[in-house]
């Protein structure tokens, strides 16, 4: 995690291999239609609101003789983490995919009030 000048923002970054299917022979590779991988990520330290999160493919070996059809998003965003998906559709195939991701949010203060109602 990285902290700018501001104690209240907190910056953590990392990769992912979300699968590698060639070899074993599993559905990204062999499979048609509508697929999906997923994979949870925890934040080395929690932030004090969800952050802004950023994700994107820093390795993908693909199949060229159809299209190469993809979606890759960072879901359920909370304090603590949040999930990776990649999706992919019709006849694309996919060997393996690895992703990175940044999220940069608010961390919490020493001087932090929670509201107690």
């Amino acid at each position: 995690m990285q902290r700018l000048r501001n104690p209240r923002t907190g910056i953590d970054q990392g990769e992912v291999a979300l699968f590698s299917e060639f070899e074993s022979g599993g559905s990204m590779w062999t499979g048609e239609g509508p697929r999906e991988r997923r994979k949870t990520v925890i934040y080395r330290e929690p932030f004090r609101r969800p952050p802004a999160v950023h994700v994107s493919i820093s390795l993908w070996d693909m199949n060229t003789d159809a299209a190469i059809r993809a979606e890759l998003v960072a879901e359920h965003v909370t304090e603590i983490g949040f999930d990776i998906v990649f999706r992919t559709w019709g006849d694309s195939r996919i060997a393996r995919l690895r992703a990175a991701w940044l999220a940069i949010g608010e961390l919490p203060f020493d001087d932090d009030w929670d509201d107690v109602d």
